[in-house]
């Protein structure tokens, strides 16, 4: 059977086909129907089948009553009952402003309409925040105070219209990998299209740009007021557009007038015929549109970032047109849909604004409340904040790993540990936030839920159900109902039945969309039966419409109180930190290409740490010689809020003074927090998004000499005692399960790094590194815990090195593997371990010494293309004999399916031909 959803991952909203018998997930396809995709799925996406097991699930409540004591299984009924009491007691003694919900974006909009209702509508408070404040409020901010509403005006298909397209602050080709397919498409058909890149890393996005601008960090609004300098200097303005359709380009014109290519290249490390370029590129085009995320959200300019990028599309006239406009592409799947129920501590139903008295009215008529609080939640920062000093009595976390995500990672866990009571719903049992819960609700994931979800380009899809949920589990939605039902009457609010009597999530959806008729985003044309028909539908889409509308402002007017745009002078700030003798170097963060936000899901799945498979710190390779650190090294990284130990990796990318960190690695891979560890909690004064894309940093080579690695596979189908006694189990279950009993042992080291390896027989990974010798109990346990104790394994002691070795062989395949105090062969083990590779020749080279593998043995290894499990080795071998890019799609297939190593794939051919 296959049922139609979306994925849960990034912005784009590809349309997916769950493949299913009924009970069980078993496997996915792009859905060819639908107009995000047509049929492709990243890496990610073509993976979610793996992610769909009850390993790691969390499959009933839990419940503790007192710090320090383990949860208990509890039913429903005492689960919210607890929650009701707790919640009420807390309201009742300092106000409704000491409870708090902090939500997703990955809710479906329905689940977040409920959330948003019950705290401003019921309990009286705006404390509702989501983590998308950590990566759209600024883009939303951005458009409101330039385009009047929270409406991005371009389309997809605008891709393959523009002449121009200037993607900043962003890497699409990891980020947005299908929207990035539609760009390589459109450059394709279209040579003679202009591609610019911003970005202070040569990113794959990057190296595909006919310009990449490597700019500073945060040095964003120079470089774009300086394009608009260029723009009036040589005429290409839009003077009739700009006097008809804006206002106050006057103060702007007046602000850029001294912002010349020469001084914003000073400022941002570029050249200034490169700003020239760009900015003529730009304003010659017929049609151009500009591209951006997290690298210009996550600022605490962000706001005057997007305002700053919006100037260009205004001065020239160039949107509401095809290929034309502002487009900011959405960091989660439905960051946009919580961002329309006004998911925001800021925001109100269908765009309405807290501040705005008549907007507040507006919504508690619909609820039927007396009235809607005036005074503004807290934002995330903030609320974390008043946790933290004690404000907040008790917090609702929904569907996100704050414990993760947020700055300043120290400050955040021990405003966690202090808060009264803590409840986290969540579809997983063990992500970095559940220690800290007191009450613990299991809630439905990905291909058990039905809802609604928006895109990027306002696309409303119906996600339906293809599974039940698994063990306990409720959907979203449901949970917060029950609960408001529950605290209610406990708060002398019996309206709560009335309010929250829904018995499925399709009211909910047809109540939503009565909140936004007359608005900017009005969908009362829209239903759960006409999505199903006609399929997903951009707003606005109101009563009596026959289809949304793919471009916003096509006619000039704009939802300001005049029709008018506005131009907004942006400040000249640059990053919150800036460099210096002690902290020089710009650390910034960002996506890998394999893997998704906290690795709750993508960290299920073995292939995808195949392309990288540790923490590292990318560096400039003049910067790892001035501090006598070599690829592979093991470094301190230390900033002003703390410090972590990171793997180092010398990269082309990087400029001399910059560093790069992923942001996904949490304490379920190492033995830090990861990289909000070091970042700040410093935020956009309009925005209140952080700057997490940026903190200075000092990096200095650590010793840490005693140095193991275990690694743990299976051979076939395992048998255990399970829920039966004998029960065949799944392997990668099995190793999941291992990784999660690890999971705990990585805070004893120095340095610890936990992860999966392989692709249809996964293995889990741990690299240890130690500031002292390893306990030899510690050894012991692990043997214990991992099969690595009996008389299935080869050994090797020597006593007095400090090297001891295990190897475990079971029908003639290496499984398992403790290498302590040297570990030369790492390496190439690895491949004969999650390669499958016969030992019958390889077994007396196993605890050998040895950094290059014995002749038998076949090193891969990394792995470049997931999809068809091309190695990097593979493609350097086609490459020495001469292929080039069209020949290896032919010979290997790499890059044939979902494209996200068609980049990669042409630098290697690009690199083989420039040593040639």
């Amino acid at each position: 059977m296959e049922t139609k959803a979306t994925c849960p991952y990034c912005g784009v909203g590809c349309g997916v086909l769950i493949e299913h018998d009924g009970a069980r997930i078993t496997g996915v396809r792009g859905d060819p129907e639908h107009p995000a995709n047509f049929g492709r799925l990243c890496t990610k996406g073509a993976t979610l089948h793996f992610t769909a097991r009850r390993e790691t699930r969390l499959l009933c409540p839990e419940l503790r009553h007192t710090r320090g004591e383990a949860r208990r299984r509890v039913d429903w009924d005492e689960a919210l009952g607890t929650a009701a009491q707790r919640f009420a007691d807390v309201i009742k003694e300092h106000g409704p402003d000491a409870v708090a919900f902090y939500i997703s974006g990955q809710l479906l909009t329905e689940d977040y309409y409920v959330f948003n209702k019950l705290m401003k509508g019921l309990i009286g408070s705006n404390n509702v925040d989501t983590n998308s404040r950590l990566c759209m409020s600024s883009a939303v901010a951005a458009y409101k105070q330039t385009l009047g509403a929270d409406a991005p005006p371009c389309s997809y298909e605008d891709f393959a219209e523009t002449d121009c397209l200037l993607i900043a602050g962003g890497n699409p080709a990891y980020a947005h990998p299908i929207a990035f397919r539609r760009i390589e498409d459109a450059k394709a058909a279209r040579p003679e299209m202009k591609i610019i890149v911003v970005d202070p890393r040569r990113t794959d996005t990057a190296a595909t740009a006919d310009l990449h601008l490597p700019i500073l960090p945060g040095t964003d609004i120079w470089l774009f007021n300086a394009m608009l300098n260029v723009l009036l200097w040589e005429g290409l303005v839009d003077n009739a557009f700009v006097r008809e359709h804006t206002e106050g380009f006057d103060a702007l014109r007046e602000h850029v007038r001294e912002i010349t290519p020469a001084v914003a290249a000073e400022v941002c490390g570029v050249k200034a015929e490169d700003i020239l370029t760009a900015a003529r590129w730009w304003g010659e085009s017929a049609r151009s549109m500009s591209l951006w995320c997290q690298g210009l959200n996550q600022s605490t300019h962000g706001t005057h970032n997007g305002a700053a990028l919006i100037a260009l599309s205004l001065a020239t006239g160039k949107i509401g047109k095809p290929g034309c406009g502002p487009f900011s592409m959405t960091g989660q799947p439905n960051a946009m849909g919580g961002r329309e129920v006004g998911g925001l501590a800021n925001l109100l139903s269908a765009h309405r604004d807290l501040a705005n008295p008549e907007h507040r009215a507006e919504v508690a008529r619909l609820w039927g409340v007396a009235d809607v609080p005036a005074k503004p939640g807290l934002t995330a920062v903030e609320l974390f904040d008043a946790m933290h000093e004690g404000h907040i009595k008790a917090v609702w976390i929904a569907c996100t790993n704050p414990a993760q995500s947020l700055p300043e990672q120290e400050r955040v866990r021990e405003a966690l540990a202090r808060c009264k009571f803590v409840v986290l719903q969540e579809a997983y049992g063990n992500t970095e936030t559940a220690p800290f819960a007191d009450l613990m609700l299991p809630a439905t994931t990905w291909g058990e839920k039905e809802g609604t979800v928006t895109n990027s380009e306002r696309r409303i899809s119906h996600v339906r159900r293809a599974i039940p949920a698994p063990g306990e589990a409720r959907a979203d939605w449901d949970i917060v109902c029950d609960f408001a039902r529950k605290l209610g009457p406990l708060i002398g609010k019996p309206e709560a039945e009335r309010m929250f009597g829904y018995t499925g999530p399709e009211p909910i959806f047809v109540e939503h969309a009565e909140t936004t008729r007359g608005r900017d985003l009005d969908i009362t044309g829209l239903s759960y039966t006409l999505l199903d028909s006609q399929g997903p539908q951009q707003w606005p889409f109101p009563e009596g419409a026959n289809e949304g509308r793919a471009r916003l402002y096509a006619d000039g007017r704009f939802p300001t109180a005049d029709g008018k745009a506005r131009f907004v002078v942006p400040t000249g700030r640059l990053t919150a930190e800036r460099a210096d003798a002690r902290y020089p170097l710009r650390l910034t963060t960002g996506r890998l290409r394999d893997q998704w936000h906290g690795m709750s899901r993508t960290g299920k799945v073995a292939r995808l740490y195949n392309h990288v498979d540790e923490a590292r710190i990318e560096l400039n390779a003049d910067d790892m010689h001035l501090r006598s650190i070599k690829d592979g090294d093991l470094v301190r990284v230390k900033s002003r809020r703390g410090e972590i130990v990171l793997r180092a990796a010398a990269s082309s990318e990087i400029r001399s003074g910059q560093a790069f960190v992923g942001m996904h690695w949490g304490s379920n891979a190492l033995n830090s927090a990861g990289i909000n560890v070091l970042t700040l909690r410093e935020f956009d004064p309009y925005s209140k998004q952080p700057e997490l894309k940026h903190a200075t940093v000092q990096v200095e080579k650590i010793h840490l000499p005693h140095q193991a690695l275990i690694m743990r596979g299976e051979p076939g189908t395992t048998t255990t005692a399970g829920e039966g006694e004998g029960e065949e189990r799944d392997p990668a279950g099995v190793t999941l399960e291992r990784a999660a009993l690890l999971a705990p042992w990585l805070e004893r080291f120095a340095y610890a790094s936990l992860a999966l390896a392989g692709r249809d027989h996964p293995a889990v990974v741990l690299r240890i590194a130690h500031d002292q010798p390893i306990p030899q109990a510690w050894l012991d346990e692990l043997d214990a815990l991992l099969g690595l104790d009996d008389d299935h394994c080869l050994a090797y002691n020597d006593t007095r090195r400090g090297i001891t070795k295990r190897a475990r062989i079971e029908d003639g395949l290496l499984v398992g593997l403790r290498l302590t105090g040297e570990t030369a062969a790492a390496g190439w083990l690895r491949d004969v371990l999650v390669e499958r590779q016969p030992t019958a020749e390889l077994r007396r080279w196993i605890l050998a010494p040895l950094a290059s593998p014995p002749a038998a043995a076949k090193s891969r290894g990394r792995i470049v293309c997931n999809c068809l499990n091309v190695s990097e080795s593979d493609i350097a071998a086609a490459i020495g004999g001469g292929a080039g890019f069209d020949q290896l799609q032919e010979k290997l297939k790499c890059g044939t399916s979902c494209g996200s190593c068609v980049p990669e794939i042409k630098r290697l051919v690009a690199a083989g031909r420039s040593a040639a």
